[in-house]
């Protein structure tokens, strides 16, 4: 199997993607999170493997966007407790270490372990592509903040592991066929999906209503801005139920009323939760 994901060898993508689909799945990074879309839909990648929010930083909006501009369908939900480790070249120790270089979120969850040790932090594109980078030079008292398996991959020394503030830093990743690829059967137990309200007083509190009215439980609500149409909104909600239940369909129906646009993003399993 090919899964698409974004970033490079060790990213906490890849980290996710094969401990759901296994060690020998052959994964296939990209530099943008577009490339990934490019490669499901060409057929270069059976499936894309993209994280959608992270439960301290929050949603993430370019792969929100994606999924509803590109014709993908979710087909699979999983989750990855993060832990942030330290990482330098052989022979560098923990005292040595005057900067740390990964991606601006991972050094906003580490940024009490370093301001303890007066590290300097250095924001780069990517967590695992920080630690590529300072596997490739010899900069003195440089370290990169990166997954355990960044250390493997790029033969660099753990100084220091689970340095982020939070133990339940949790990141949630989609899974995603091109349309008209959506395996038959299997469970349905949660549907994401996009919305646009028509511009009247009350629209979105009925949109919101037709999912009380039938006993669908929401599990996220958030809103994006509609590129082409500047200050309006698409709105993303997760619930419990496949797209096909009785009730999500009845729900769905009358959503139609007040809502200019819906996309059905996916219909999947529900992923377990790991525990910190």
């Amino acid at each position: 199997m090919r899964v698409a994901y974004q970033g490079v060898r060790g990213a906490y993508s890849e980290v996710a993607l094969k401990k759901r689909y296994g060690p020998g799945t052959e994964a296939l990074g990209f530099p943008f999170s577009e490339q990934v879309f490019d490669a499901v839909e060409s057929d270069r990648a059976d499936l894309g493997f993209v994280p959608v929010e992270n439960s301290i930083a929050g949603p993430v909006g370019v792969n929100m966007d994606l999924l509803l501009e590109r014709p993908v369908y979710a087909v699979a939900e999983d989750y990855l407790l993060i832990e942030h480790c330290l990482l330098a070249r052989p022979g560098t120790k923990l005292t040595d270490v005057r900067a740390a270089l990964s991606h601006p979120v991972a050094l906003a969850q580490v940024r009490d372990f370093l301001n303890s040790r007066k590290i300097k932090a250095v924001p780069e594109y990517d967590t695992a592509g920080a630690a590529e980078l300072v596997a490739g030079r010899t900069v003195p008292g440089e370290a990169a903040v990166a997954s355990r398996q960044c250390a493997a991959e790029y033969g660099l020394t753990v100084l220091a592991e689970g340095i982020q503030k939070s133990r339940n830093n949790t990141t949630r990743f989609l899974a995603f066929v091109k349309a008209g690829a959506e395996p038959r059967g299997g469970k349905r137990e949660k549907t994401s999906l996009a919305f646009a309200v028509n511009h009247k007083p009350g629209a979105l509190l009925r949109c919101l209503k037709c999912f009380a009215d039938h006993g669908v439980n929401l599990t996220r609500l958030e809103s994006r801005p509609i590129a082409s149409d500047p200050f309006q909104y698409y709105f993303f909600v997760d619930f419990l139920g496949g797209a096909d239940a009785p009730e999500v369909e009845k729900a769905l129906d009358e959503l139609s009323a007040d809502a200019r646009a819906i996309k059905v993003l996916g219909s999947y399993p529900a992923g377990p939760k790991p525990k910190g």
